[in-house]
């Protein structure tokens, strides 16, 4: 269950010498009472009213309205953007790369992937089986880029929308959702 609520009271149960609190929730009697015999995990945290639309919600918009203008799939649009704006992953401050067989199978499941980026390269090589592999470079997920990197990644978005046709923020309106960003990436 989770709700939203204030604390009432608090005090310390001084056999145990634990915190006690008791809370104003949200909720309904029933639903509270059905937690009342098991141990519970609690996370107390601020309440914040959730943003209409944040960077990364309006990233996913751009990359929905470029899918659709060029009938492809968003997992390819969104590996189109990671490829030309994106983060390469580092370990120890190195590039990671991978090989992948050189066929337009396996290049057709990298560009649809979903649970990881990757980036083609130049390098092609024989095997020892005597077929062609391709190196690819590993990509960040978007989902931990700092302000400046999903700012290139958003521009980067905005860029190709802006060549399609497709309607964009104002460079105010991108401004003070950067910003807000910004505030939300340094809490965390």
């Amino acid at each position: 269950m989770r709700t939203t609520g204030m604390i009432k009271d608090i005090a310390v149960d001084y056999k145990t010498r634990k915190t006690m609190a008791s809370f104003l929730l949200d909720a309904a009697p029933a639903d509270v009472e059905q937690m009342s015999d098991k141990v519970l995990s609690v996370e107390l945290k601020q309440y914040r009213k959730k943003r209409s639309l944040d960077a990364n919600s309006y990233y996913w918009v751009l990359c929905t309205r470029v899918a659709g203008e060029l009938g492809r799939s968003m997992a390819s649009i969104h590996n189109d953007m990671l490829r030309k704006y994106g983060q390469i992953e580092l370990i120890d401050g190195k590039a990671v790369y991978l090989v992948i067989p050189d066929t337009e199978t396996a290049a057709n499941r990298a560009d649809e992937a979903e649970t990881y980026h990757i980036k083609p390269t130049s390098e092609v090589k024989a095997g020892r089986d005597g077929k062609m592999y391709r190196t690819y470079m590993m990509l960040r997920g978007s989902h931990d880029y700092d302000t400046k990197e999903m700012s290139a990644l958003i521009e980067g978005a905005i860029s190709e929308a802006k060549e399609l046709g497709i309607e964009t923020l104002t460079p105010n309106e991108l401004q003070e959702m950067m910003d807000s960003y910004e505030k939300h990436y340094r809490r965390r």
